[in-house]
């Protein structure tokens, strides 16, 4: 089977769009919910399988063992239908700029501010779980806090540098969803865009929010003025790459195209 084309692709993301914006705020929010509760089973895979493989075969091995085990996470989410704040960059917006009109505007602000902060609130709840001592193997700990540190000491623009590309990366997941017509694609895309998150020079407001806060729980030499910074610095970076690096020029790509409406 041949993939679908642009047009086709972007009317998919106008019509799933159009659904998140219509969903009712509580809908909205409990999605937002199971959605952090859902990467973080991700991020303490990363630790189990790092924790496993480092001491025997190395750092490097065990640093590809986690992001191996942490693209699950992703999996998750994407079967489960949960939503990740950058999860409702492409989608919405392209039913937004559709629609139009004030309301769907604020419709779809709303939609981001729910999101995002019920992903922080579940998470955080998944996260107080597993900081329980005896809940997860020392050595998984130990993870999560060197994961926490090498987070926190990276600069301010290295930070939102690395946003961007999250918000990229995620956002063009969301693209490519649409032109997936199997669940095994979809797997297979989700599971290869969490490894490349977790491999790669990423920082995922979520993601890395809920790093950090691990790494406040368990000791790290981690701050909560380095989780402002971040949260901050991550939610901009990921606007950046996500509307402006990926939704703009599709939506651009469609709209000039003789085929479009």
């Amino acid at each position: 089977m041949s993939a679908p084309d642009p047009d086709e692709i972007y009317d998919r993301a106008k019509d799933e769009g159009a659904r998140r914006l219509s969903m009712p705020p509580l809908e909205q929010a409990s999605t937002g919910f199971i959605a952090g509760v859902t990467i973080v089973f991700g991020i303490v895979a990363l630790s189990m399988a790092e924790e496993l493989i480092a001491p025997s075969f190395g750092p490097g091995p065990g640093k590809l063992a986690g992001a191996l085990a942490f693209g699950t996470g992703v999996v998750f989410l994407v079967i489960g239908r949960s939503e990740l704040f950058t999860e409702n960059f492409f989608d919405p917006v392209a039913a937004a700029i559709d629609q139009q009109g004030a309301s769907v505007w604020f419709r779809l602000g709303r939609l981001w501010l729910l999101v995002l902060v019920l992903n922080l609130v579940g998470g955080t709840v998944m996260a107080a779980i597993f900081t329980v001592e005896g809940a997860l193997p020392a050595g998984a700990h130990e993870v999560l806090v060197t994961v926490a540190e090498e987070i926190a000491a990276k600069s301010g623009w290295a930070t939102f540098a690395r946003a961007i590309a999250a918000g990229t990366l995620l956002t063009l997941l969301s693209y490519l969803l649409h032109a997936a017509d199997s669940a095994t694609a979809r797997i297979v895309l989700a599971y290869l865009v969490g490894v490349f998150l977790a491999l790669g020079p990423f920082d995922h407001v979520v993601v890395s929010g809920l790093h950090l806060l691990f790494g406040i729980w368990l000791g790290a030499a981690v701050t909560v003025g380095d989780l402002g910074q971040n949260f901050g610095l991550a939610v901009a970076g990921n606007l950046v790459g996500g509307l402006l690096l990926m939704t703009l020029t599709h939506t651009v790509q469609v709209k000039s195209s003789p085929s479009s409406d």
